[in-house]
């Protein structure tokens, strides 16, 4: 599949934070202890359980920031399907740095693999029906650019990654707007026009009001299956169409049956459980 680039720019500073917050305020005392200096290792990651692969630079980076003599010789890169059992990447350097740079590594790509497997389900659940499965923001702070970035390497795609790439109004901006209406021509006259302008909806009396405003996109926020099928009638392809609200792998099916045109789970990114994975040294 088509992965996107995922810039060291990007991922480094997060990765140099989480380095230094396991390595603490005098490094690595197990390894520092136990290990002689100048011992060299051939290690391998693994994966434990099936699932998709996502994260493989980051997790490589934690092992590179900290030595750079550290070589990771990528098995299975990301967007690969792998079985239980194997080896997604092989690591060859200095034991102690290795050993210091393990948890970190780990983390970063067991979480980013979980994302992607699941992402990965949905996007399977949903095969021979035009809805796409979408991430939202509820991510963890300061490792959505990553998270995003599992979602795609999954087959999903991304909503807004912050609140200055988008504009969706939602049930508490129209208390405070003064109304659906009110708040949409408000965005309309600030906003450029290569924004689009999403509104949330929690009724089809509410879908009704939105209908004539002419908004980019509708978020069909907790509602029934008749009730989306009735809301992408009216919609008729006017605006696109975005079902949202407590969804799962488990459920988008039936959503994706009701023609709607994507599938938001903050699920993938919140609830979801990490692909366990390991690195083991090698013997002999």
């Amino acid at each position: 599949m088509n992965v996107p680039t995922l810039y060291p720019a990007l991922f480094e500073p997060i990765v140099r934070g989480a380095l230094a917050e396991d390595l603490g305020r005098a490094g690595d005392a197990t390894s520092d202890a136990v290990v002689p200096i100048g011992v060299r290792t051939r290690a391998a990651i693994a994966a434990r359980r099936e699932g998709r692969v996502a994260g493989l630079d980051v997790a490589a980076a934690a092992f590179r920031l900290l030595d750079p003599a550290i070589s990771v010789h990528v098995e299975q890169g990301d967007g690969s399907d792998v079985a239980a059992g194997a080896t997604l990447a092989v690591i060859e350097g200095p034991a102690r740095p290795v050993l210091s740079a393990e948890r970190t590594a780990l983390n970063f790509l067991g979480r980013l693999c979980g994302i992607a497997t699941a992402t990965r389900t949905a996007v399977r659940a949903v095969e021979g029906l035009p809805a796409r499965i979408a991430c939202t923001r509820k991510t963890t702070p300061g490792l959505r650019a990553l998270e995003k970035y599992a979602v795609r390497a999954g087959g999903g795609t991304n909503h807004r990654f912050g609140l200055d790439d988008g504009v969706l109004i939602k049930d508490n901006h129209i208390v405070a707007a003064g109304g659906i209406e009110a708040a949409v021509r408000r965005a309309r006259d600030a906003v450029g026009h290569m924004m689009k302008i999403e509104v949330e909806v929690d009724t089809i009396d509410q879908l009704r009001q939105l209908l004539p405003l002419g908004a980019d996109a509708v978020l069909l926020d907790n509602m029934s299956l008749d009730e989306l099928r009735e809301a992408v009638g009216l919609v008729d392809g006017r605006m696109a169409t975005e079902a949202s609200g407590g969804l799962t792998p488990d459920t988008v099916r039936a959503v994706a049956e009701t023609g709607v045109d994507i599938i938001s789970l903050g699920w993938l990114t919140h609830s979801v459980t990490v692909l366990d994975v390991g690195l083991d040294f090698e013997t002999g």
